[in-house]
């Protein structure tokens, strides 16, 4: 199933198009997005029990662990990737972060926006190759 067709499915009218979604509502999808590639990574580590596949996810998900990936991956973000990182990162949200550095917050919300618009744009080889490539030493340990 396509983006299309689900959108279809829940009863949307057409296309999504990216470049016309806010940067928030892009970050929005990308959690999702990100929450669900820490998830595929944690779950191929070997079978166990959910609390402790919650816990080592929980480790990935978060606005230090995204800002931190977001360093490992920015020199390999082409110009357009980079724009739609900072239009997230710079994004007024008005939400404040509660257990998080407030720089943190804001890099997580960009890298957010960036795996959203990929998705959206119909990029997930493209997002899972960047996200691959940010968990690579943490996926070694």
């Amino acid at each position: 199933m396509d983006l299309h067709e689900l959108d279809l499915i829940l009863g949307g009218e057409g296309e999504v198009d990216p470049k016309e979604i806010s940067p928030l509502g892009l970050a929005y999808i990308g959690d999702a997005v990100y929450e669900m590639f820490v998830r595929l990574t944690v779950l191929t580590d070997g079978n166990a029990p959910v609390n402790r596949l919650h816990k080592k996810a929980k480790d990935l998900v978060n606005a230090k662990a995204q800002a931190q990936m977001y360093f490992r991956i920015a020199e390999e973000l082409t110009e357009e990737e980079a724009s739609v990182f900072r239009r997230g990162r710079n994004a007024k949200s008005f939400t404040t972060p509660k257990n998080a550095d407030l720089m943190d917050y804001r890099h997580a919300t960009g890298l957010e926006a960036l795996f959203g618009y990929l998705y959206l744009k119909g990029e997930k080889q493209r997002a899972i190759s960047l996200f691959s490539l940010g968990m690579a030493d943490i996926i070694k340990k």
